[in-house]
């Protein structure tokens, strides 16, 4: 059993790592930054990512089914915001990128209860109580940041353009 166990987890490793390389290798890390949008949208997936394996591991469905029902309309349009980048960075692969990108995420919060073991319940249980005390995508994404949720895409968000200064006449060079 425990010869087994071992080869579970090295393969499940072999596998996340195999799937990071591949991900870090696709159009998608290759920006050096993503439209904010998107960076939110990757946030927002990568928490209800890491509550849906506690949820699993911690037997804390109708916490996770409260999480859902409450954003809904947030992990609808998260999870569209992830399609249009994948869309644009991978174009007809897009669809399979994304897939690629959820599992990718889903085992890497999985490798992580793996390793925090005994501890993984009693360090995510509250995290489905700070989630749920957000509002929105923008607060849940800033949860994600806070709280270092484990997230492949590690591109950060695109500077937003800076609005257009005031037009004050000009005033002559000061002359020394």
């Amino acid at each position: 059993m425990r010869n087994r166990q071992g080869q579970r987890r090295t393969t499940s490793f072999r596998l996340v790592l195999g799937g990071l390389a591949a991900l870090i290798a696709g159009p998608a890390i290759a920006q050096s930054c993503i439209p904010a949008a998107e960076r939110t949208a990757f946030d927002v997936r990568a928490v209800q990512s890491q509550l849906m394996v506690a949820a699993l591991a911690c037997g804390r469905d109708n916490d996770y089914n409260a999480f859902v029902r409450k954003f809904q309309r947030d992990l609808q349009a998260s999870y569209n915001g992830l399609q249009s980048h994948f869309r644009r960075t991978a174009g007809a692969a897009g669809q399979r990128e994304l897939d690629n990108f959820i599992t990718i995420l889903a085992n890497a919060h999985s490798q992580d209860s793996i390793r925090a073991g005994s501890f993984f319940c009693p360090l995510t249980t509250p995290l489905f109580q700070q989630a749920l005390a957000k509002n929105d995508a923008a607060s849940l994404a800033e949860f994600a940041m806070e709280r270092n949720i484990v997230n492949p895409m590690a591109a950060p968000a695109c500077a937003a353009a800076a609005a257009p200064a005031a037009r004050t006449p000009a005033r002559p060079a000061a002359r020394r």
